[in-house]
């Protein structure tokens, strides 16, 4: 999904396996399967292309990981206590991300009260999508999404191929 998601568009398996064999060896089959899986469970929609499919993710990364923690906090017995743990182990910067999300959300009737450090950080519904965060008077923030630790490469699945 990883590959899939960065590039945006409609891919061949033959396009992400040339991508995934400049890191490690692959088989041609190993990726089809793969796409093939994405494509019965949903995650990824396939058109016909001469003898070829072209695979396209049915949501953004952004989509995926919302419904991820959506799934997660909905099942706990306490889902207050598992909010106020989730965010204890927020950095500053993930907790600044959050307050704009929730600003996003609620509208422009209510004005987000000035951050830390003296400037605001705003993330924009596009910029979320592109992993960029903006601050007043610098350039675009690049954010990975991912977690230290964590597979970049896993995706519904869960085995990171």
């Amino acid at each position: 999904m990883t590959r899939v998601w960065k590039w945006n568009r409609p891919v061949t398996v033959r396009e992400v396996l040339e991508d995934l064999q400049q890191e490690r060896s692959i088989a041609y089959t190993t990726v089809m399967t793969v796409l093939d899986n994405l494509h019965q469970k949903g995650w990824v929609r396939r058109e016909a292309e001469g003898r070829a499919y072209r695979y396209e993710a049915v949501s953004t990364r952004a989509a995926y990981s919302a419904a991820l923690m959506n799934d997660a906090w909905s099942q706990s017995d306490n889902p207050a206590a598992a909010l106020v743990a989730f965010f204890g182990m927020m950095s500053q910067e993930q907790r600044r991300a959050l307050r704009d999300a929730v600003h996003i959300v609620q509208g422009p009737e209510e004005a987000p009260e000035q951050g830390e450090g003296g400037g605001e950080t705003r993330v924009t519904p596009d910029a979320a999508d592109e992993k960029r965060v903006e601050k007043p008077d610098e350039k675009p923030v690049e954010t990975s999404g991912e977690k230290p630790g964590e597979n970049p490469d896993s995706g519904p699945g869960g085995t990171g191929r």
